[in-house]
């Protein structure tokens, strides 16, 4: 909307002694830096609840008779609407509702500044605004436009609130995020451009909300509960993902990308939601769990709701409800995938800033919600928002979903060695789930660690008064809920103590294993590992040792073993036994990709006593570097050509055939560009130039991807942050 609004309804009466309104300047301008709103949009003015917005009215050819006539504000949500008398007091006559007023300085002949002040707790939409000038015969009516209405998290009295301004510099305002992703072991980071200032995202958005299952069902209701962050946030969550209504993403974990885009070559939300909203809401193929909390933390940001991604390495997914993971490998270490449970390498989600009134005040602060679609949650595929000190406090009743967030991030892993469909050996590991969990710092670069955020150191408490809160907790879940099975008999009557083994003749292990790595691995180098075996028994022993290599996705679906061995070895009473081995890369680079995982798993079985031990380790391989080079640095001037150098040095010890360097970047090039190779020997680079030029200011993305017919995975994938300065 153009500054100055021309009304859209004429008056037909030629009386002179009307007074008649003529236009309504809203101030956008303005009230967009007043309200901390600037670039949200181009169509609509943007204010933010709980603080006065100016409007200029400008009448034909004289003010209403103060005597005679009575100036009215009208906002209309649908079928709700409510007017505001325009008064002259200096206060505000209801802070709980609408009001209007007008400074006696601010009147001219035939103009005069309204300022309008909404409710703190109003509801997040576009409203119409309507003004009637009225007498005791008549009234006037104009329609003279549109605004939208966010929520605040500058006010101190809005459920938002949030007291520090760089928080709010940093998880309202910015439109660029990072998030890590691989293993706990190799984290790796990719920029993401949140977006929220490109044309048409607030439309977008709001968009969102009106074709939701909640709104479309009813619509008065879903007005009204737009006032509450907790509602907002559960009714965008399930929009996120379009597995239940018209929302914005189809997930996609394996198999063919085939008329969609793999959902590692995304890298800003405003595309994505661009596609949904342009298509009539058709779903967006494909997203993954970063895709999905990347462009939720845009709608979310958008709405005035503090957010930030957060990713959480070795995160459960508990699909039982029983808060313990159970994973099962053959006793030659091969991990089988027969359980529901899994366990992601990382698994990305949102935190949202808000208080909990429905819960108090002890459960105010970031909120985990999580739009990837896992478990159904009171029907509907959402997850959240679930209060982060009610994970720490193991209070698993609370609402939503705090048991499965537990789990996620602090379930026990049951390991279990099988043969011959009979379980030979089991180990419980309380500690390896969760066992990072990150998130952007602010105004840097640089990774905040959360993980204590979320759980208790656990050397400090009771773990029999814990497993007791657990149990109580479980049992009032399933009876409320009623939506996850009960904790399976076998797994139940196990004795669980961290790290044990229960030997096949019920004596305490005497034996220890661990398996660790020399170095996490660049592709093209050795996998150097170590295995440690500790006899704690005071015989000499004869073990076998079993060693195996898979390659798996971040999501727990692991592939064919690509390397394995085994050996007899002997073991001096309480003797400490190491034994190293190596992967060379061409054992591995037909197979393995840049930032592809590896899950190792080590069985030792005394040959004698059929005692077996297990231990694994999961790392991300890493991936060969993109180099991106822009000239005169990574600041550049808005609208002036500027050249980048992209190349990749191939490190593998094969030639790779086809060869295919990629450049792309929103907002800096119209197109991709690409450099091919037919055959890039070792040791030889491709390269790409570019001439890149900003089209408006603000952190861009420069992307640039390498990849090859040998392996039709991309090899690599490099990003480059680019600051916009104006002139």
């Amino acid at each position: 909307m153009d500054c100055m609004q021309q009304t859209t309804h004429n008056i037909t009466d030629t009386n002179t002694d009307h007074c008649r309104l003529k236009l309504v300047n809203f101030e956008t301008e303005e009230n967009h830096s007043f309200h901390e709103t600037q670039g949200l949009s181009k169509e609509h003015l943007v204010v933010r609840r709980g603080k006065p917005f100016k409007l200029t009215l400008l009448f034909r050819s004289r003010l209403w008779n103060l005597q005679t006539e009575r100036l009215v504000l009208e906002v209309v949500l649908g079928s709700l609407s409510e007017k505001i008398p325009v008064q002259f007091s200096d206060k505000w006559s209801d802070p709980r509702g609408w009001s209007a007023k007008i400074y006696p300085s601010n009147m001219r002949p035939q103009s005069v500044v309204i300022h309008v002040c909404s409710p703190v707790l109003s509801s997040v939409a576009l409203y119409d605004l309507l003004v009637h000038i009225e007498t005791i015969q008549d009234r006037r009516s104009y329609a003279v436009g549109s605004f939208v209405l966010l929520c605040n998290p500058w006010l101190k009295d809005d459920p938002v609130y949030m007291p520090l301004d760089v928080q709010i510099q940093e998880y309202i305002k910015s439109d660029y995020g990072l998030v890590y992703m691989g293993t706990h072991l190799n984290i790796s980071k990719r920029p993401w451009s949140f977006g929220q200032y490109e044309p048409g995202v607030l439309e977008a958005c709001l968009k969102l909300l009106q074709v939701s299952p909640q709104h479309l069902s009813n619509t008065h209701r879903d007005y009204i509960l737009r006032a509450d962050p907790v509602y907002l946030s559960r009714v965008v969550c399930a929009m996120v993902n379009c597995n239940d209504d018209m929302g914005i993403l189809v997930g996609k974990w394996q198999g063919s990308y085939k008329g969609g885009v793999t959902p590692t070559e995304w890298s800003s939300s405003a595309d994505i939601l661009h596609r949904w909203a342009s298509s009539n809401c058709r779903p967006v193929r494909y997203g993954q769990c970063w895709v999905f909390a990347s462009v939720l933390c845009t709608v979310m940001r958008v709405l005035g709701i503090p957010s930030r991604v957060v990713t959480v390495f070795n995160a459960a997914h508990d699909g039982d409800g029983s808060l313990k993971i159970e994973e099962l490998y053959t006793s030659r270490g091969e991990k089988l995938g027969l359980s529901k449970d899994s366990i992601w390498n990382f698994h990305v989600w949102v935190e949202c800033w808000m208080r909990r009134p429905d819960l108090g005040e002890g459960f105010d602060g970031w909120q985990v919600v999580d739009a990837t679609p896992q478990e159904r949650s009171a029907g509907i595929y959402c997850c959240g928002p679930c209060p982060v000190v009610a994970v720490q406090k193991h209070c698993l009743g609370a609402p939503f979903d705090t048991s499965f967030i537990y789990a996620s991030v602090d379930a026990d892993v049951i390991r279990l060695i099988v043969r011959d469909g009979l379980v030979v050996g089991r180990m419980v590991d309380t500690e390896s789930v969760g066992q990072l969990i990150y998130t952007k710092g602010i105004g840097s670069d640089r990774p905040e660690n959360l993980t204590q955020t979320y759980k208790r150191t656990k050397n400090t408490e009771s773990f029999v008064g814990l497993r007791l809160v657990r149990e109580r907790d479980k049992r009032k879940i399933h009876k409320e809920k009623g939506e996850r099975t009960a904790v399976t008999q076998r797994m139940s009557t196990h004795t669980e103590t961290k790290l044990s083994l229960s030997s096949p003749g019920g004596m305490s292990p005497s034996l220890e294993v661990s398996l660790t790595l020399d170095r996490v691995p660049l592709v093209g180098e050795n996998i150097n590992m170590c295995v440690m075996v500790i006899n704690h028994s005071s015989s000499p022993r004869v073990l076998m040792e079993h060693l195996n290599a898979q390659l798996k996705e971040y999501n727990s679906s692991q592939v064919e073993t690509f390397w394995k061995t085994h050996k007899q070895v002997h073991i001096q009473p309480h003797e400490v036994l190491r034994l190293y081995h190596d992967i060379p890369p061409s054992e591995y680079e037909s197979v393995l990709a840049g930032d592809d995982i590896v899950n190792l798993a080590v069985v030792i079985k005394d040959v004698r006593t059929k005692e077996r031990v297990l231990d694994t380790q999961e790392f991300n391989i890493g991936s060969p570097q993109i180099t991106i080079e822009i000239e005169g640095g990574d600041s550049i001037q808005l609208k002036k050509e500027h050249t980048a150098r992209v190349s990749f040095t191939n490190m593998f010890t094969k030639p790779l055939n086809g060869a295919v360097l990629t450049v792309e970047g929103s907002g800096l090039l119209q197109h991709k560009h690409e450099a091919r190779l037919v055959l890039l020997q070792p040791g030889r680079k491709i390269e790409k130039k570019v001439s890149i030029m900003a089209t408006s200011p603000g952190t861009k993305l420069l992307m640039a991807t390498f990849s090859h017919s040998s392996n039709t995975r991309i090899v690599s994938r490099s990003f480059q942050k680019v600051s916009v300065m104006t002139a």
